[in-house]
C-alpha cells in the first residue's frame, strides 16, 4: 500500500541522480534507483530558460534498519523537490 505525502525534501544528487534525502529529519541513502520519468507540461514554464519538466524518481532508500520504496519529484519552476508517494 502507498501513501501520498506532497513533502517538501533536502536532496543531493550525483550525476543527475538522487542519492540522498532528508525526509522529515530523517536522512535516507538511496540504494537503487527503480524508475525515472520526465513530464513536460508549457503551462509549467515560468521563463524561456525553464524546461517546465517534472522529474520523477522511484527509489529503494534507507534510513538506519528502516527501508521502503519513495517517489521522489523534482519541479524545474520552483528548482524543488518533494516527497510524494512512500509505500509500505
Amino acid at each position: 500500500m502507498s501513501r501520498l505525502y506532497g513533502d517538501p525534501i533536502e536532496v543531493w544528487v550525483r550525476d543527475g541522480q538522487p542519492v540522498q534525502f532528508v525526509w522529515r529529519d530523517r536522512l535516507y541513502t538511496v540504494r537503487e534507483i527503480q524508475d525515472h520519468w520526465v513530464v513536460a507540461r508549457e503551462w509549467w514554464k515560468t521563463s524561456d530558460a525553464d524546461p517546465g519538466e517534472r522529474r520523477f524518481w522511484r527509489v529503494g532508500a534507507a534510513a538506519g534498519r528502516e527501508v521502503g520504496t519513495y517517489e521522489l519529484r523534482f519541479d524545474t519552476a520552483s528548482d524543488g523537490w518533494l516527497l510524494l508517494r512512500a509505500w509500505d
